[in-house]
């Protein structure tokens, strides 16, 4: 049957194969036609069969698979539920906890309104109180006031009559006018007070006077304390020490030409006289009388002295020094902590490292000069640098004053004004002895610093001896009173100690000891600074036990 209608498929329509015929018979078209349409709708009745079949299968698996999709919907809302609701529960809480919290803080913020307004209406009250005691006490003291004033008036009226039956009185007396008794009064009361302004004036003026006199040497004495030096001698010779006399003729030399040629290469004065193995050298420039005094060392340690040789040696010798002296000036510099200085200006303090004055070394006083301009400028509020510039140039003229004419100062002036050095400076160098008017606080600094470098006690030989006799003199004056036993001059002459009988001179009469000892020496001394006088009495019981 399949295969027929297989074949019944595949043939074209009106075309009836020979072999389709079974059984020897004729199938015809008709039969064909019938047949199919047989199968036809059999095999339509199958498929739909087959159809309803799967539509019922396929209804029945969604339906399986609807119900189990609805299942899971339904646990998972469930689950979303139950989530929600624990959720919404926990919001609550939390929303109840925060609300509770928020209801406290409210309770608590109105419980402490209230207790303030409490403490507000409490001071109210107090203060209240207290206004009304204050009005009460006003109007109280209004009303003390109030007779007061009646008082005064009565007592006002009063006086007004008595002054002017006084008056009154006075013009009858005197035989004077109102207005003329008015200006006698009033020239009295004038000169009275013109006076007392002048006694106000002076004592203002000798009190500031006092004081700025004891600032002053205050500060002078402790820049002075606070720097020594050795004492030093000035020497325009230099001795020369031999070996024996022989060697006296060996530096004449033959006819002497060998002292000709020392004297010609070192512009200095060969004195050789009967002093035994000795010879001087004199010359008023210090540089060139230390050339002479290296260069006859070294010739009478070498033995070799000719002409030749002298000038030699003598050219060796400056170079050296020259060298020497630029190292000299530039340690002057450094030690002083000054700048901008140029070489010529440190070659001339090298200088007078070997220049004295008054037995006084030239560079060791403007070191000193520059330490005391530093230390008194600094107390001053003053340009510390500046001041210490100006002490150590202000002798730098005597570098050269035996080479060119005038005073130092002025020399050492023209030296700083080639040198481009500023004109304070300048100017204080040209004015530190006064010789031009001093126009700044500087110029009168310097005078007073170089004068203090010159007469502190060892500066000078000179002023070594006239320091010792002020010792004595002091001692002296204090001894010729009487009830003194012994004196003590201390501290380089500003203090004395003056040991007195205690049975002759009393407490108070020791008071006025002092003060005419003190009168006597500002009287009879001349002396920097100030002398402390100070009286020792002293009462001893003495007892021994047996």
């Amino acid at each position: 049957m399949n295969n027929l209608l297989l074949a019944l498929a595949s043939t074209p329509l009106g075309v009836v194969e020979p072999d389709l015929v079974s059984g020897g018979g004729f199938v015809s078209y008709w039969a064909l036609i019938a047949a199919s349409c047989i199968f036809g709708a059999t095999g339509i009745a199958v498929g739909i069969v087959l159809s309803n079949w799967i539509q019922r299968m396929q209804k029945g698996s969604a339906g399986r698979t609807a119900e189990r999709i609805r299942q899971d919907a339904q646990r998972e809302a469930e689950h979303i539920l139950r989530d929600a609701r624990v959720s919404a529960k926990g919001e609550t809480l939390k929303m109840r906890e925060d609300c509770e919290q928020e209801l406290k803080e409210r309770r608590r913020e109105q419980t402490n309104n209230e207790r303030r307004l409490v403490q507000r209406e409490e001071l109210l009250d107090r203060r209240a109180d207290s206004m009304d005691a204050k009005v009460k006490n006003l109007e109280k003291q209004e009303k003390e006031t109030e007779v007061l004033r009646e008082r005064l008036s009565n007592r006002e009226q009063e006086l007004s009559k008595s002054i002017s039956r006084q008056i009154d009185e006075l013009e009858r007396i005197a035989q004077l006018g109102r207005d003329e008794a008015q200006g006698i009064l009033l020239e009295k009361l004038k000169n009275e007070i013109k006076n007392e302004a002048g006694i106000l004036v002076r004592n203002e003026l000798e009190e500031a006077k006092a004081k700025g006199e004891r600032e002053a040497r205050r500060i002078l004495t402790y820049a002075i304390q606070r720097y020594a030096s050795d004492c030093t001698y000035e020497r325009t010779t230099a001795t020369i020490p031999l070996p024996n006399d022989e060697m006296k003729g060996r530096i004449i030399g033959r006819e002497g030409r060998n002292i000709r040629a020392i004297e010609a290469a070192t512009g200095v004065s060969i004195l050789i006289d009967d002093t035994p193995e000795a010879v001087v050298i004199s010359c008023f420039d210090p540089v060139r009388k230390e050339i002479a005094r290296q260069l006859m060392e070294r010739l009478i340690g070498d033995g070799r002295i000719h002409p030749t040789r002298v000038e030699e040696l003598a050219k060796k010798i400056g170079k050296e020094l020259e060298e020497e002296l630029y190292q000299v000036g530039e340690a002057a510099v450094l030690e002083t902590g000054i700048q901008g200085v140029s070489p010529q200006i440190m070659k001339l303090l090298g200088r007078l490292k070997y220049r004295y004055s008054f037995s006084q070394n030239v560079l060791q006083h403007s070191l000193e000069t520059a330490y005391f301009m530093g230390m008194i400028a600094a107390e001053l509020g003053l340009d510390e640098q500046k001041a210490k510039r100006i002490g150590l140039f202000h002798d730098l003229g005597k570098a050269i004053d035996h080479e060119v004419e005038g005073p130092h100062a002025q020399i050492g002036a023209d030296l700083l004004r080639k040198h481009n050095e500023t004109k304070d400076v300048i100017h204080a160098v040209a004015a530190h002895h006064g010789e031009i008017e001093p126009d700044s606080l500087y110029d009168i600094l310097i005078g007073a610093c170089d004068t203090l470098s010159a007469s502190r006690p060892g500066a000078r030989s000179e002023t070594t001896e006239l320091y010792l006799k002020r010792l004595e003199q002091l001692e002296t004056i204090a001894h010729e009173f009487p009830g003194v036993e012994s004196c003590f001059a201390l501290q380089a002459g500003r203090e004395i100690r003056v040991v007195v009988t205690p049975e002759k001179i009393s407490e108070g009469e020791a008071q006025m000891l002092a003060r005419e000892i003190c009168e006597r020496i500002e009287k009879e001394m001349t002396y920097p600074g100030q002398i402390k006088v100070t009286i020792i009495r002293e009462t001893r019981s003495v007892e021994y036990a047996k």
